[in-house]
């Protein structure tokens, strides 16, 4: 039995009707009613997501990692990451999609944005929700009327919305910091592994591009993930491992072969020992529902 194909949802598909749209705005509620408020895992193709709760829970998982939060909280979703959410019946929110590629160009000249929208995260307790409610509410107006310059108003809330998700995730970041549960280097060393991890390059060769020893960085990444940074490697690449098996069609040839393993037999024996089953197996198993597709780290 083939897995079922993990739903996709281009741009097209969110677009409102209005001819000039350069992005999609609606409220959470418009989902959840047509859901009955659980939104299946799904993933974005060139499409940036911005989230802001102001009423009601949300629970989850983005790329199998759990969450729950309550209102306030905002959550941003980067293209390729594998995600769904269950919302109370009060929910009350709102929620921004814009392509990557006109964000990048809205944010072209901030030496944050890129860095810091490159990862999807969850805010719980924003610093300033406020602020954040009255961006999206002048942005509902906005999109919902037919004003002149109505795009050039929607890209400029738009840049603002992004900044201020920047902004609540540098006061998060320095939140956990303080409590000891981040580390500055660990969070660069996971942005290189986000770009390299495909190419299996050796740990020597993270440690060079971040001005450490080998031993220095996995003793940090123990220190602050409990996990060694060749694990951090090696989890990476069974993220992306499952992720293929999973949620679509390819022979485990193809899967290898796109994970960089010039070995299909070296790969199944390495997915074996990470996961507990061989690929065929593993597909086979989620397809029947014996194991959950939730892609938690091994």
């Amino acid at each position: 039995m083939k897995p079922a194909p993990l739903l996709l949802v281009p741009f097209r598909e969110v677009r409102h009707e209005q001819p000039d749209d350069c992005l999609h705005y609606e409220s959470v509620a418009v989902r959840g009613h047509e859901m009955d408020w659980t939104i299946p895992a799904h993933r974005h193709e060139g499409l940036h997501q911005f989230q802001l709760l102001c009423a009601g829970r949300v629970r989850g998982t983005i790329d199998g990692r759990e969450f729950e939060a309550a209102a306030p909280a905002m959550l941003m979703l980067v293209p390729g990451s594998v995600h769904g959410f269950s919302y109370t019946r009060d929910a009350v929110g709102h929620q921004l999609t814009i392509p990557s590629a006109t964000l990048r160009q809205l944010l072209g000249g901030s030496d944050l944005a890129p860095a810091l929208l490159g990862d999807s995260f969850v805010i719980a307790d924003p610093a300033d929700a406020r602020a954040a409610t009255d961006l999206f509410n002048q942005l509902a107006g906005e999109f919902n009327g037919g004003e002149p310059g109505r795009v050039h108003v929607l890209l400029a809330l738009a840049t603002l919305i992004a900044m201020r998700f920047v902004r609540e995730h540098g006061v998060h970041f320095q939140r956990d910091a303080a409590r000891g549960a981040r580390d500055a280097l660990v969070q660069r060393f996971l942005k290189l592994v986000e770009q390299h991890h495909a190419r299996h390059e050796p740990l020597a060769f993270y440690a060079d591009a971040l001005g450490v020893t080998p031993d220095h960085l996995s003793r940090t990444c123990r220190r602050v993930q409990g996990r060694s940074a060749l694990k951090v490697l090696q989890d990476r690449l069974m993220l992306e491992a499952r992720r293929l098996l999973a949620y679509t069609a390819l022979p485990v040839t193809q899967v290898a072969e796109q994970l960089g393993y010039a070995d299909p037999a070296y790969f199944t024996k390495s997915f074996a020992r990470a996961v507990g089953n061989a690929p065929s197996a593993y597909r086979e198993l989620v397809a029947q529902g014996v194991l959950s597709a939730d892609l938690q780290t091994p």
